[in-house]
């Protein structure tokens, strides 16, 4: 049996986690015990450790919430690192300073500038809360994802992974193969607080605009560096010390749709980044790929790509002539793929214990997917490449009254329509299956 207490004491252990009252009560979760009860089940099957059916229990004493679980007698080492890594991940040095953040933010006019009035489309109130990266793979993972914000659905479902833009990512990562799409599951955001969101907001993006980032979260003279704090904990896993580099980060989001994680990452690693060849300045442009350090005097050097925020080709993507040049949605649907693509050939390295490029990386990717090294050329990718980027396009396309979840077509459905003998002859597949206006 493992068992081991979380840091802290009980108000400071409560405030990492949701209050159960705001908790969907179809869950059944009515008391912090069963919230942590829950998120740590949930780790546990996201990081691959079984445990004897029943044996996890969360007990409440004068000093705080105590774990305790029965792993696989063939899982004994990556449980035990499993509770090492989810003392440190909840300590005052990492989730504690997402806590500090967010309580110097609360003090500020930046936080929730709408409170009270209805920003959702049913026309729910604005609320903010701070929402940390719970539930996910803490010690198996093979890649870290930087996003912008949770929004606050994933807080109420108690999953992280509750909200349209992840449930598209995963339809990402099983088209390319991924073995186990849990394991690319950890996500981490520059702005830890939970807000309207996940198709149902109408907050701009300027609400949450970088420098919130910079002021309350990646603040070095004020002691709060939860970012890159939480970097440095998540790319580099006790499971990773045998590869030269660390694990590999996508940095997801772009000057047209959500461009605060890429904007971060651009202020705080400007002096890493290649500089534009007109202006100077440093750029971030979707799948752009190189290293960078964490921090100065880390070890080893991060692999990353740039790419689409998630949900965007939903959103911004149009079914038009040009299949290759932006807006139109196979166009996103090729970035995407290949970004999920390099993700993956990244994380195989550090698996085998390699180094890798990331630009060998990204024109492999790019060769997959625009049949081409350089996603800037010509847009020829294969006949089975299109079947699946017009598929998946038609799956964002084709959507109830929400755009882009849910689909209306799953992908055996979208394929196959591709594949008619009447849109074999077209210069793309399925270019006849173009979803008619508002249908």
């Amino acid at each position: 049996m493992i068992t081991y207490a979380l840091p802290g004491d009980i108000d400071y252990q409560q405030a990492l986690y949701p209050d159960p009252k705001i908790i969907v009560p179809a869950l059944g979760l009515k008391t912090y015990e069963d919230v942590i009860r829950h998120f740590t089940a949930s780790s546990l099957i996201q990081d691959g450790i079984g445990i004897r059916d029943g044996s996890l229990s969360v007990t409440k004493g004068v000093g705080g919430y105590t774990i305790s679980f029965d792993p696989d007698p063939t899982q004994v080492s990556a449980a035990n690192g499993f509770a090492a890594m989810h003392v440190k991940m909840l300590d005052e040095k990492h989730f504690g300073l997402a806590l500090k953040g967010a309580e110097a933010c609360r003090k500020t006019p930046a936080w929730n500038p709408m409170a009270g009035y209805p920003v959702a489309h049913n026309g729910g109130a604005s609320v903010w809360m701070p929402g940390l990266p719970l539930g996910m793979p803490m010690v198996n993972h093979r890649a870290v994802t930087l996003l912008h914000y949770p929004p606050i659905v994933a807080l109420q479902h108690a999953d992280y992974l509750h909200n349209n833009t992840l449930i598209r990512w995963q339809r990402l990562l099983d088209r390319i193969g991924v073995p186990d799409v849990d394991l690319y599951h950890a996500i981490l955001d520059v702005n830890p607080i939970a807000a309207p969101g996940s198709g149902e907001s109408e907050y701009p993006n300027d609400f949450f605009p970088i420098n919130l980032t910079s002021l309350f979260f990646d603040n070095d003279s004020e002691g709060l560096d939860y970012v890159r704090s939480m970097l440095e904990l998540t790319l580099d896993p006790p499971a990773n010390a045998g590869s030269p580099q660390t694990l590999p980060l996508l940095v997801c989001g772009s000057p047209t749709y959500d461009p605060q994680a890429p904007g971060w990452f651009r202020t705080r690693y400007k002096d890493q980044l290649p500089k534009d060849p007109w202006t100077g300045s440093p750029s971030v442009n979707v799948l752009q790929a190189g290293f960078v350090k964490i921090r100065p005097d880390s070890k080893k050097p991060t692999p990353y790509m740039i790419a689409n925020h998630m949900i965007a080709a939903s959103v911004m993507g149009r079914w038009t002539g040009a299949p290759g040049t932006p807006p139109d949605i196979r166009i996103y649907e090729a970035q995407d793929l290949a970004a999920a693509t390099f993700l993956k050939i990244c994380a195989d390295a550090c698996a085998e214990g390699q180094a890798v490029d990331p630009a060998d990386a990204r024109n492999t990717a790019c060769e997959q997917w625009f049949g081409t090294g350089d996603p800037s050329g010509p847009f020829n990718p294969s006949k089975e490449a299109r079947t699946v980027i017009c598929a998946l396009a038609l799956m964002d396309l084709w959507t109830d009254e929400f755009k882009g979840y849910p689909p209306i077509l799953d992908y055996d459905q979208a394929a196959a329509l591709c594949k008619q003998p009447a849109a074999a002859n077209l210069p793309w597949p399925a270019q006849a299956y173009m979803p008619a206006p508002g249908g």
